[in-house]
């Protein structure tokens, strides 16, 4: 069955945005070489106040990939990479593509059963870590597939000061002793580096067919599945978004690279994207509002992409007002939904745009956007970008109506292979070529694009469908609440109620009345939150991804205690 779209979207793009792209038919560090040869001596990479140029980088990167290749490294294996943002991290990245590797971007703070299951899932045989977390690999190793280790401090490639780096780690959970003796298959980053020849390798890659990445999925609703992510999905996302990005002046800009790599959109947005353009990237271990708004006012930063909660971070900061943040271009906020008040504070501080974007890991990350600089559609995910058709499904294959609400379905360019693995997984996820993406949503008669819900977490109370973004954007714009979810718990008479967690601005006095009597004038009854719960905190992904499960595991588990004792 063909299903086509009308894509009415391409009425609202300006001129300066094309319809469809011509992408290069390269690879990942193909384009990093093609940035070498244009601008060698260009700064690639800012960390701690030390820099290094486009041509110190290519130097390195070719460095690692022959001492890869010479511990045996054949094309198509899996290497993972588990570090904090750091140079080390942006080699290894680039150099396990020019040695025809597959890279496994692995989330440091993992605790070893996620780590087991990642090294397990992805066959990786080799993985670069922090010093810090050797002793957990190593605990793991007999269980997966690793034959090398290689070790590295952030000291060992730009100097940086432990207090900087040390509460990024958990280190009491990580049972490491200062002095861990290394065996004959772990390798110090610097050594194995230096004694890498200095020569481009030239595997044979297709970038269409051949994997470069393999990005394990955030995990909030379930088991992580491995994304199979080409080089030319990766290629072509990135160059999609240097097209939405068109005032920008490519190796002019200064990208604050404060998402982290070992997430999509980091990667591609913030590193990808730097390498692709010629820009310097200024790399953060660690977010921290304060260092950021530093960092922004002594560097002059012109491109800050980021997550929700970094925006809220900053623009409630007690000394925003110190810094001058006026350098700011443009940001495009993505891994949660962008509270407008968050928008339009953080653009009257800055002066400049703070767009919406949505994606997801299976589509490299970003399939929409709203226009940064036009006219944008409040409490929309945007447009489509190039070469991008979204369609919203009542049922798989049923196209909905304009302003009727289904399930976003996306194809493009950007739309991974499969899941690892996982043929059945990869089935269940396409309805032909097109991606389901698990998001309830509609689109408007404009081509502007809404997102309602996660399928998964629709609230269906007492017959109703409640979708807990809309509730939290309500919550979000009390101007006590610092940041806000909703869930749905199991309830015997309504199926499920609405429970909403929120976290007070500092020194707010705000109580359950004045929440409810709030709710109550601004959303529909069946709406209205049933229970409040004021926490310090709440659980996140390390891109401030609110962790929902985590809620609603901690939720059944007071629901079976309480069976238990009544």
């Amino acid at each position: 069955m063909t299903i086509s779209t009308d894509k009415q979207w391409f009425n609202q793009y300006p001129k300066e945005i094309p319809h469809t792209i011509q992408y290069a038919d390269t690879t990942l560090h193909g384009i990093l070489k093609k940035t070498v040869s244009a601008y060698p001596n260009h700064d690639a990479l800012h960390f701690n106040g030390k820099e290094l140029t486009y041509a110190e980088l290519y130097r390195s990167v070719t460095k690692f990939a022959n001492a890869l290749k010479d511990l045996g490294l054949q094309k198509g294996d899996t290497v993972s990479i588990m570090l904090p943002n750091c140079p080390q991290g942006v080699i290894a990245y680039y150099g396990i593509l020019m040695a025809g590797g597959i890279v496994v971007q692995t989330n440091p703070l993992y605790v070893e059963r996620e780590l087991e299951h990642q090294l397990a899932d992805s066959g990786a045989k080799y993985i670069l870590c922090l010093d810090l977390l050797y002793k957990r690999v190593l605990n793991v190793k007999k269980n997966t597939n690793l034959q090398h280790i290689i070790v590295t401090a952030i000291k060992d490639y730009l100097p940086f000061p432990k207090n900087l780096i040390y509460p990024f780690i958990q280190k009491k959970n990580t049972g490491i002793t200062p002095d861990v003796t290394y065996d004959q298959n772990t390798h110090r980053f610097t050594s194995f580096l230096k004694n890498g020849k200095e020569e481009e390798l030239n595997i044979d890659i297709d970038p269409k067919e051949d994997i470069a990445l393999l990005q394990y999925t955030g995990g909030t609703t379930g088991p992580a599945k491995g994304v199979m992510l080409t080089h030319s999905n990766l290629i072509s996302n990135t160059t999609q978004c240097a097209h939405w990005m068109y005032q920008m002046k490519g190796e002019e800009e200064r990208t604050l690279a404060a998402l982290p790599f070992f997430h999509v959109y980091g990667m591609t947005v913030s590193m990808n994207l730097s390498i692709m353009n010629g820009s310097k990237m200024f790399i953060v271990a660690k977010f921290n509002p304060l260092e950021i708004l530093q960092i922004i006012d002594k560097h002059k930063i012109t491109i800050f992409p980021g997550a929700p909660t970094m925006y809220i971070g900053l623009i409630n900061h007690p000394d925003i007002q110190k810094y001058d943040l006026s350098s700011i271009k443009t940001c495009i906020s993505g891994s949660a939904a962008l509270p407008v008040e968050v928008q339009s504070k953080f653009e009257e501080l800055t002066g400049g745009k703070l767009v919406e974007g949505y994606g997801l890991t299976e589509a490299s990350p970003v399939t929409h956007c709203n226009l940064i600089w036009g006219h944008r559609q409040q409490g929309s995910i945007g447009l489509p970008w190039p070469d991008t058709e979204a369609v919203i499904f009542t049922e798989p294959g049923e196209v909905a109506k304009p302003g009727e609400v289904g399930e976003l379905a996306i194809r493009g360019p950007q739309v991974m292979k499969g899941y690892w693995n996982r043929p059945e997984d990869t089935a269940a996820t396409f309805y032909e070529e097109w991606l389901l993406t698990g998001d309830m949503g509609y689109m408007d008669e404009q081509g502007y694009f809404y997102i309602v819900d996660r399928k998964k977490d629709m609230i269906i109370a007492g017959g109703f469908n409640i979708y807990p973004r809309e509730i939290e954007e309500v919550l979000y714009e009390h101007e006590s609440v610092l940041e806000a979810v909703v869930i749905g718990i199991p309830d015997p008479y309504r199926g499920e109620t609405v429970k909403a967690f929120v976290v007070k601005k500092e020194g707010a006095s705000l109580t359950e009345k004045d929440l409810n009597e709030y709710c109550r004038k601004n959303l529909a009854a069946y709406k209205v939150p049933r229970l409040y719960e004021f926490r310090d905190e709440l659980p996140k992904t390390m891109v401030g991804k609110i962790l929902k499960r985590v809620l609603i595991e901690e939720e059944e588990k007071k629901q079976r205690e309480n069976k238990k004792t009544s």
